[in-house]
């Protein structure tokens, strides 16, 4: 299993940026939302892990009937 981590840092005028490492997709973004509630969000990047495949992820496509 690859490592996950936070990287957050804090600089002295207060203002805070953090980096989400092996976390791809829809887990990226649930602890995004959850470390946005700290403060107003400046600016935001998604990096290509956020676009791989999570491998515990699970999608199913209806297909319409």
């Amino acid at each position: 299993m690859e490592r996950e981590e936070i990287e957050v840092e804090i600089f002295p005028d207060g203002r805070v940026e953090y980096r989400i490492r092996g976390v791809a997709g829809s887990g990226c973004e649930s602890i995004s939302a959850l470390l946005e509630q700290l403060g107003r969000v400046v600016e935001s990047e998604r990096t290509a892990e956020y676009y791989e495949k999570n491998p515990d992820e699970h999608i199913h496509i209806a297909d319409g009937e």
